[in-house]
């Protein structure tokens, strides 16, 4: 990963408590301030990130989409075809443990490292496939998305060893996705390592926070 991109997105602060309640399911939401404040910080890295791939890869990625027959959302119908999905996964993840966060046309599925992987481990836990299989239905519904798998780790141990954890976890779930049924080339498999907090690190909470995959959706728009 490019190391001027890396530096330029670690300073994210910790994630404030606004929250409002979601019409569709009572869930609480994180509201547009407390978004920008944190997390929705971490979606904005991750679309720039993807965005600005270079042309090849690009290129490459808009002939797997087409071969794969995946199409692109009407630039007028963007905000309802997120909205749909949204309230489907919504609906869906409900008391998993997974937080679903809406950032303007993205939405942000953060899955908390302690129920997803075992400590220092990159194999998913077998309890968690459940959720994974239900992420899954959801995304070959809602097709029209890439999906953007970034690992995140706290701060203990060494940068190198978290930068590798980070993106082994990231292809861990990345790799269960395409075996249920999530075309390869909408995803894009990215390690952070510990250099997006959402939390303290010099706290056990926080740094259980910090240990993290987050599944960021990106719609597909006509003409982008």
């Amino acid at each position: 990963m490019n190391k001027s991109f890396v530096a330029a997105v670690t300073a994210l602060s910790v994630l404030s408590g606004c929250t409002t309640f979601d019409a569709y399911t009572g869930e609480e939401k994180v509201s547009s301030t407390a978004k920008g404040a944190g997390i929705g910080a971490g979606i904005a890295a991750v679309v720039s990130y993807v965005k600005n791939k270079d042309a090849s890869s690009a290129d490459r990625r808009k002939r797997m989409l087409t071969a794969a027959g995946i199409g692109a959302v009407a630039g007028g119908s963007v905000g309802y075809y997120m909205d749909s999905q949204e309230a489907k996964l919504r609906k869906q993840l409900r008391d998993s443990g997974v937080s679903v966060v809406r950032d303007g046309d993205n939405i942000n599925l953060i899955m908390p490292g302690n129920i997803t992987f075992n400590t220092g481990a990159a194999s998913i836990n077998s309890n968690f496939y459940q959720v994974l299989d239900s992420v899954a239905l959801v995304l070959e519904e809602f097709d029209k998305t890439i999906v953007a798998v970034a690992g995140h780790t706290d701060s203990t141990g060494s940068s190198s060893f978290n930068q590798s954890l980070s993106e082994q976890r990231a292809q861990s779930v990345g790799s269960y996705l395409k075996s249920r049924g999530v075309v390869d080339a909408r995803i894009e498999v990215i390690g952070f390592g510990e250099n997006q907090p959402i939390a303290d690190n010099n706290t056990a909470q926080g740094r259980e926070q910090n240990r993290r995959v987050e599944l960021t959706l990106v719609p597909i728009v006509e003409g982008a």
